[in-house]
């Protein structure tokens, strides 16, 4: 029996492993990096183990050190979660070795499933040779062998740019992975990603688990994920399960893992076989009842799974909160989490590795957790999750919580007619900024009422309108708020303030009362509900201004590289790659605005740059 468990990675998925072990009576160990050091998972840990440094080729993708300190922690066992090492089968094999039980699948059959090329061999399905791809073969996906979560992937619609496509997946993978082998597959437009989650033991038995829909994707990564994907026949679901099982069964696998496909035409076409724990994987805890931490380490621990799994009942949907802006190009933000609230109520579950007060940093994944919905039904767990994401209250750096929101209520996604090209055709509508045009008007009344001009009582006379001013983070508008003082309180023009107290504005407009919880941060951060906004002086000094054609850090992160050759009195073309960033483990493309003349150059590869940070200027060619 395990006593004590490692697990061997950090944020959400370390909290949710070791939610599990506590209920089993299982001791826990965290490891963590220095920017991690009074991270959530370090604090709910038992015991906690430092690994020097920042970034994850010398933290959480250090093996050596990850088998040391579970030795030194005294545990027996090592769950590697999501990402990271839980692919490696080499780890496995330290593992392994160093006396360790291993909460994972067989090191022979992480190597035969966790490369994607050799994945596809023993399916009996061939990769591309990215030499010899063609214009007819276009367009083609550029993928990461080893690894996942959108990672190392790119699409290549001109032949051109394939092998710039190659290096940068490479980089992007050997960074997030410590393997930067790629290769070339056809690209299918428009499918659904379906998946099935399996569980295997020692014994024989492999339970399919029903399916998960996972089409809602950004940059290749899941979105809003459910349990079981709707719309399928029967004869699909069937096969799907059939392959997946076969898949489990080819490689002796045990333990829990997860096959996916791309569905297309009532055809299914066989992407990869994930050798870990996936994120989406509390959908199908939810509609079977089971909790698949505990089952992977009874499965480790030797023993048998029953014949078949339970029942599958109900339907449940997951959605990533991420702290990114979907607006600017899915750019990861940064800086301090005021505030995460979700309503709690029955068939809502939040999975985080954050809480109040907690640092947003630049090394890893933006994901600031998981909300997910059970329901009887489909259309009943589409609605609770959106209600739920809706009521929460998430302070900080901007997120993609009302895209969520929206796309839960989209028609597209409430008729089940989505598809992996969801986000391409609908995100300016998505993201689309609708301020409430109420919000400044609370954030001015509270904060008079905070600063006890409104809490001595009113005036008896009326006095001069009271002006306030801020700025709309979501789309950068300045309002300007007028009310008055009166006997009987405060006024507004074409509104009745109802109520006025520190952190409660309630107003009513055309007859209906609203409220507003308000919450302020600092000198200048407000929030009402979540509408972001800036408190700005009443008189505006003049600010700095970038010349034209400035190229600025759109998030803080690191110069990886800039374009071969590029120097001051270069020639640039308008949308020229010319400056790679990589933040939170995904590189970001900074390319020319214009065709001009490159006047000055900021960018050094290797060095950490902020959000807002000059890197290069552009001189715009007017001929």
């Amino acid at each position: 029996m395990i006593e004590t468990l490692l697990v061997a990675n950090r944020g959400e998925i370390a909290c949710r492993v070791f939610r599990t072990c506590r209920e089993l009576g299982i001791a826990t160990v965290a490891v963590y990096s220095d920017p991690d050091a009074h991270a959530l998972h370090v604090r709910e840990a038992d015991a906690a183990v430092r690994l020097p440094g920042a970034a994850p080729a010398e933290t959480y993708l250090r093996g050596d050190l990850i088998v040391k300190a579970a030795l030194a922690a005294g545990a027996d066992a090592v769950h590697p979660g999501y990402g990271f090492l839980s692919e490696n089968a080499d780890f496995a094999r330290a593992v392994i070795d160093a006396g360790l039980v291993w909460i994972g699948p067989p090191p022979e059959a992480i190597e035969a499933m966790a490369s994607k090329t050799r994945a596809k061999e023993l399916m009996g399905v061939a990769p591309l040779d990215g030499a010899d791809v063609t214009e007819d073969d276009l367009p083609v996906l550029v993928k990461a062998a080893a690894g996942g979560g959108g990672r190392g992937m790119r699409i290549v619609r001109e032949l051109g740019d394939l092998t710039d496509e190659l290096e940068a997946a490479g980089a992007e993978a050997l960074s997030a992975f410590g393997d930067g082998e790629v290769f070339v597959e056809p690209y299918v437009e428009n499918g659904r990603h379906v998946e099935v989650q399996i569980l295997a033991d020692a014994h024989g038995t492999v339970w399919a688990l029903g399916t998960r829909d996972c089409s809602l994707q950004r940059r290749h990564q899941k979105v809003i994920e459910e349990a079981p994907a709707p719309g399928l026949s029967p004869e699909l679901a069937g096969t799907l399960d059939a392959m997946a099982v076969r898949a489990a069964r080819a490689t002796d696998y045990r333990g829990a893992g997860t096959v996916e496909f791309l569905v297309a035409d009532g055809k299914a076409h066989f992407l990869e076989m994930n050798t870990r724990l996936q994120v989406e994987h509390p959908v199908t805890e939810a509609v079977f009842g089971i909790d698949l931490v505990a089952l992977q380490i009874r499965v480790a621990e030797g023993a048998p799974l029953p014949a078949g799994p339970p029942t599958l009942r109900g339907h449940a949907v997951e959605a990533r909160l991420y702290a990114e802006d979907p607006s600017r190009g899915w750019a990861p933000q940064t800086g301090t989490l005021h505030r995460l609230s979700v309503p709690a109520g029955a068939g809502v579950r939040l999975d985080t590795g954050f809480t109040d007060g907690d640092a947003i940093g630049v090394h890893y994944d933006p994901m600031l957790a998981k909300v997910i919905a059970w329901a009887p039904t489909r259309a009943e767990a589409v609605r609770k999750l959106a209600g739920a994401l809706e009521r929460a209250r998430v302070h900080g750096p901007v997120t993609n919580r009302e895209l969520l929101v929206r796309s839960l209520r989209h028609p597209e996604f409430t008729e089940a007619r989505m598809d992996t090209g969801f986000y391409d055709r609908r995100l300016p509508e998505l993201t689309a900024a609708e301020p409430d045009p109420c919000a400044p008007l609370a954030a001015a009344l509270a904060d008079a009422h905070g600063r006890s001009r409104f809490g001595g009582g009113w005036r008896n006379l009326h006095s001069q309108p009271q002006t306030k001013r801020y700025r709309t983070d979501a789309d950068g508008t300045e309002h300007e708020v007028r009310y008055r003082h009166t006997r009987g309180g405060p006024t507004a023009e074409g509104v009745r303030v109802v109520e006025v107290a520190a952190h409660l504005v309630v107003l009513e407009v055309d007859g209906v009362q609203r409220k507003f919880d308000v919450t302020t941060y600092g000198e200048d951060r407000v929030y009402v509900g979540n509408t972001a906004l800036t408190s700005l002086p009443r008189f505006p000094d003049p600010a700095a201004q970038h010349e034209p054609g400035s190229l600025l850090a759109p998030m803080p992160g690191t110069v990886v590289r800039v374009a071969a050759g590029l120097a001051p009195g270069a020639t640039v073309t308008a949308g020229q790659p010319l400056v790679w960033l990589e933040a939170m483990k995904m590189e970001h493309r900074i390319s020319s605005p214009a065709t001009g003349t490159l006047t000055a150059l900021h960018a050094v590869p290797g060095r950490q740059v902020e959000v807002g940070a000059l890197l290069a200027v552009v001189n715009e060619d007017m001929a």
